[in-house]
């Protein structure tokens, strides 16, 4: 009983800070540009 009083603070705090960098990728335009990335894989540059 006393492990569960410690895992589960930890495992909120946790979770809060994958939420937090969620949200920070979010707001710096991580996914904005999905497709982008992927096309530019397939474009060859050196010709």
């Amino acid at each position: 009983m006393t492990g569960l009083t410690l895992l589960i603070p930890i495992a909120l705090v946790m979770g809060l800070l994958g939420l937090a960098a969620f949200f920070w990728a979010l707001r710096s335009g991580q996914f904005e540009d999905s497709d982008g990335a992927a096309m530019r894989i397939l474009i060859n540059d050196e010709e």
